[in-house]
């Protein structure tokens, strides 16, 4: 076994030869290289980034070759790129697990079998870095790690996301130099890194050397002031050297123009301030940046500045003296294929979505990003909570949530991680919160990392939902800036709002569960937090769905998640609970998400003048970037369209405005939608990108006859019994009756059969993820396995051009009462339209029902969907904000939408009458009394339920259309609140109208 000093079970051995923790900043010659970013144009820079040797143990104890030598032999060993997580390459075990932890939970204690990965890498130590320090950097290994550089012993660390850098200086020598690490999976620092994702091992952010001057600057804060009016700003620099500097300063603006310069003697610690009249305020909307620069005569360190000011006022949370609407997500570090290893490209892609989709904040769940990252924000326009390395939940499991954090013996593990993330990422803008970490229970631990950062930095806030009053004991929390909750009702949050005996707002660091279908539930919440100033806002948990790209044995791509990998224990698919895929395609959630959050409202005034009200919902920006557009609609048909000229109006402003109808709408059925778009390109979206829209309906439609389908109506019909089966046959239709089942078995017209089964009544839907609750209930009575029993079935009615069935039925399973029983009562007229008019009682005490309609089975190549109704993609009763009222044409493929765990989908509230034809436009007409929830699908309810992934979902050459009475909401319930009680289908008598019509649609 290697002779090793065991720092990975010793709590109060975090580091061994670390250097202390500093800001972020890579060193340059010149001003131009610092202001252009690339690190490899620095000739203090030396990347080792790449190619790495590699040897995998399945525990630590199993390696006995001293393989940080000098000159050990590793040319046999794997080949490895670095950065990487090992699990991706192909070593260890791919695992996922939310709270449990995967060792014993025996803190400070891990498993002896503690897996290790083995680097090696030899590098060039260049001429020009001769009489040079030389540090190298390590931004991430998870979780613990030893460092050896030729052959000697350089240092230790963990703390996985947090940066580690050592002095290398006595041990290289100019040309070929070897450094070896050892990376541990497990250390007594994986019990506060219990974060709800795989869990991944290895060097998997960047390395990288830097060479500097014996004398050089250290660490630098950079620290923005502002007088209380904003008009004049103050630049203090808090410098730290490591010997005798003459340090020069010059502050550009965002131009390029030089506002100010300074200059200071520095040995050790310095400050140099300088002061910027009327400067140009940073925020969110418009991230105005100055450029710093510092310099020695040798080196350049350049900062981006932005001046802003956070604060609590009068218990609202503000920036610049202006109320802000925290509109955010919760995103991890998370790639199909790299795991946490994040290119920057990749982060780029991630922030352009999220400003495209009107998204203003991230916290960093539950760990600092890569430093890129948050300069990315600072430039981009992001609020960001920034979250510290630290979460305890598989503690809950055990009983104890409050051991560790509440233990002497586990503060100096505490408090390393607040202070390693403050001094690395303290001269961001974008920082607007620190966060202790989540989901540690509270204690004493928690409150030394607050006190230490408001010392540290009180030009920010901080925060930590765990101190929520949920949790008995301490009760500290006086430096806690704010009030924070995890998926509390919008009931409550209303409830807090009002409550004036709050002193504190109240953040959401995580609310409206995006887990498969959903969020249903987004517009109660924002409409709370418009109403009430205390209220700033939130994360919606969470940003992207965390599969891992896999195939099966024939090849066939999918996303993996928890259990696919044979791991243990794990928690299924509970990290499929994001807005976008794993390769960041959005959801429709993502659509809704940023329908709600739109920053411009637009609301009716009067309709019948065309005066609309529009609100402002920025904190900072007009509305002159944006251009109003709108269009005038009827039966899906345009009618007329303009531009809204110089629409405007300041932040949290509202005006009236006129839409010049040239079209008399004293008559009919109108939609007026009114479409925001970005005038110009900026750089996150091309010009006339829609930020949001409105749609209004106007009028009333107007009764009227189609005097052909009346006089159609009139026709005669030949009505047959033979046994149980009875026949209806008109000019051009035939359609068959069973009496046993109580049911249509054939609607044809011109002997073409549209349905290939027959017609039946249903209450089940695939559950969604949002269901995993409720469905438990639902099983129980149920209504899974619920069939139809027929009671009575007779004809009541009869003419020469018309026939009525009734049938009398019950919806039930084994061991239970039915469900609910009704009456279908079934018409067919000389055009041969089938009328159904059921009427329902539901037995009472049961849990509300997933749905309840009319299940039809149509033929092989019934493909085309055309419907009058909400699109272009689906909704639902609380999940129908971001559609609009129009005429769709679509494919049936294309009303499906592929959730990594199949699960109801696709569905169209308030649809008005759809059809589903062949090709040649063969098929059947739905028409409602009232508008309906319609659905087109090759798959249904129990396919969708059975499978796991999308790959197991065999596709059937039928389509299943889905008629809806009513289908209940999405909610969030996978670990939000319960669905609001408005979104159920819980009533117990109902009556339900619907008409099918057997079309060939190029003759109609």
């Amino acid at each position: 076994m290697l002779e090793l000093e065991k720092y990975w079970e010793n709590t109060q051995i975090l580091e061994v030869n670390r250097q202390k923790p500093r800001a972020y900043y890579i060193p340059y010659a010149d001003a131009d290289s610092a202001k252009a970013g690339k690190r490899s144009r620095s000739p203090f820079y030396r990347t080792l980034n790449g190619g790495w040797k590699f040897k995998y143990y399945n525990s630590v104890h199993n390696i006995t070759e001293s393989f940080y030598d000098k000159n050990f032999d590793a040319a046999n060993w794997d080949d490895l790129l670095v950065p990487s997580c090992w699990q991706t390459a192909g070593y260890d075990q791919l695992h996922y697990t939310n709270v449990n932890y995967p060792i014993p939970c025996d803190p400070p204690y891990v498993p002896d079998e503690n897996p290790a990965g083995l680097y090696i890498r030899d590098f060039r130590i260049a001429e020009s870095w001769s009489g040079k320090e030389t540090y190298t950097v390590f931004e991430g290994v998870n979780s613990c790690f030893y460092v050896w550089v030729n052959g000697q012993f350089v240092g230790y660390s963990q703390g996985s996301r947090i940066p580690a850098e050592f002095d290398i200086t006595p041990h290289i020598q100019p040309g070929i130099n070897r450094m070896a690490v050892m990376v541990l999976k497990w250390c007594d620092g994986t019990y506060l890194e219990d974060q709800d994702l795989w869990r991944f091992s290895g060097i998997f952010r960047d390395v990288y050397l830097l060479g500097r001057d014996g004398a050089h600057v250290r660490d630098a804060f950079i620290k923005p002031e502002l007088s209380s009016d904003l008009t004049e700003g103050v630049l203090r620099c808090e410098l730290d050297t490591t010997g005798p500097l003459t340090l020069k300063a010059e502050l550009r603006d965002a131009d390029g123009k030089v506002c100010t310069t300074g200059q200071v003697q520095a040995d050790g610690q310095a400050e140099l301030t300088l002061n910027v009249s009327e400067p140009v305020l940073w925020n969110a909307e418009s991230p105005y940046l100055y450029e710093l620069y510092l310099s020695d005569g040798h080196e350049v360190l350049h900062f981006p500045v932005g001046f802003r000011m956070v604060s609590v006022e009068n218990g609202i949370f503000t920036i610049n003296g202006q109320a802000v609407k925290l509109k955010g997500v919760n995103r991890h570090d998370s790639h199909p294929d790299l795991g946490q290893t994040i290119p920057l490209n990749h982060m780029i892609q991630d922030l352009m979505l999220m400003k495209r989709h009107n998204i203003n904040t991230v916290r960093t769940s539950h760990y600092p990003n890569d430093p890129r990252f948050l300069e990315l924000c600072d430039r981009y326009g992001f609020y960001v909570v920034d979250e510290a390395d630290l979460e305890c939940h598989g503690l809950a499991v055990s009983g104890d949530f409050h051991q560790l954090t509440r233990d002497p013996a586990w503060e100096k593990a505490f408090v390393d991680r607040m202070q390693r993330m403050v001094e690395r990422d303290k001269n961001h803008a974008s920082i607007i919160m620190w966060s202790l970490g989540n989901e540690s229970g509270y204690g004493s631990n928690h409150i030394a990392m607050a006190k230490w950062a408001q010392k540290r930095d009180d030009s920010r806030l901080v925060h930590y939902e765990g101190a929520a009053k949920r949790y008995e004991g301490d009760t500290d929390t006086e430096d806690l800036d704010i009030e924070s909750e995890m998926y509390a009702s919008p009931a409550y949050i209303g409830e807090y709002g009002a409550d004036e005996s709050r002193s504190k707002p109240l953040f959401l660091c995580e609310y409206s569960h995006a887990m498969g279908n959903g969020p249903g539930d987004l517009k109660e919440y924002w409409d709370m937090f418009y109403k009430y100033p205390k209220l700033m806002g939130g994360c919606v948990w969470e940003w992207n769905d965390h599969g891992i790209r896999a195939r099966t044995a024939g090849g066939t791509e999918y996303f993996g998640y928890g259990g696919d990998f044979g791991d243990h224990p794990n928690d299924g698919n509970f990290c499929i609970d994001g807005l976008v895929s794993p390769d960041r395609v959005p959801h429709t959630g993502l659509l809704e998400l940023k329908q709600v959050i739109a920053p411009v409202r637009i609301e009716a005034e009067d309709l019948e003048a065309g005066k609309i009200r529009v609100t402002n919902l920025y904190d900072f920006n007009g509305l002159s970037h944006l251009s109003f557009t709108w269009k005038l609609e009827a039966e899906g048909m345009l009618v007329e369209q303009g531009v809204l000229e110089a629409v405007d109006a300041g932040p949290h402003e509202s005006a009236v405005f006129t839409v010049p109808f040239k079209q008399s709408l004293a008559e009919g059925r109108y939609f007026l939608t009114v479409m925001v778009r970005l005038k110009e390109e900026t750089v996150w979206a091309e010009a006339g990108y829609e930020i949001t829209f409105a749609q209004f309906e106007i009028g009333e439609e107007q009764e009227s006859s189609d005097a052909w389908l009346d006089a159609l109506r009139q026709r005669p019909i030949d009505i047959k019994e033979d046994g149980a089966l009875i026949t209806v046959e008109g000019n051009d239709f035939c359609h068959v009756f069973d009496k046993a089942k109580g049911t249509w078995v054939r609607l044809s017209k011109q002997d073409v059969n549209m349905i290939q089964s027959p017609l039946g009544f249903s209450i089940w839907r695939a559950p969604t993820d949002n269901d995993r609750n409720i469905k438990h209930k639902w099983m129980e009575e149920g209504y899974h396995r619920a069939g139809m029993k027929l009671y009575a079935c007779s004809v009541q009615n009869q003419t020469d051009h018309e026939v009525e069935i009734a049938a009398d039925f019950s919806l039930g399973g084994y061991m239970k009462h039915p469900v609910l029983k009704g009456q279908a009562v079934w018409r067919v007229d000389g055009s041969g339209e089938v009328s159904l008019a059921v009427k329902v009682k539901v037995r009472e005490g049961l849990p509300f029902l997933p749905r309840f309609g009319l299940q039809i089975t149509m033929p092989q190549g019934t493909e085309e969907v055309e419907y009058f109704g909400f699109g272009p993609h689906e909704s639902y009763i609380d999940k129908r904000h971001s559609v609009r009222m129009g005429k769709y044409l679509l494919r049936v493929n294309d009303m499906f939408e592929p959730y990594v765990m199949p699960q109801e989908n696709g569905s169209r509230y308030g649809t008005e009458w759809a059809s589903v034809t062949n090709e040649l436009g063969m098929g059947l007409l739905f028409t409602g009394n009232v508008p309906f929830s319609f659905n087109a699908s090759h798959y249904l309810p129990e396919d969708l339920d059975q499978a796991g992934h999308l790959h197991e979902l065999v596709k059937r050459k039928e389509t299943i259309v889905h008629l809806d009475y009513k289908m209940s909401g999405i909610g969030s319930n996978s670990c939000g609140p319960e669905l609001l009680e408005k979104y159920r289908l819980d009533e117990k008598e109902f009556e339900f109208g619907l008409q099918l019509r057997p079309i060939f649609k190029e003759d109609e």
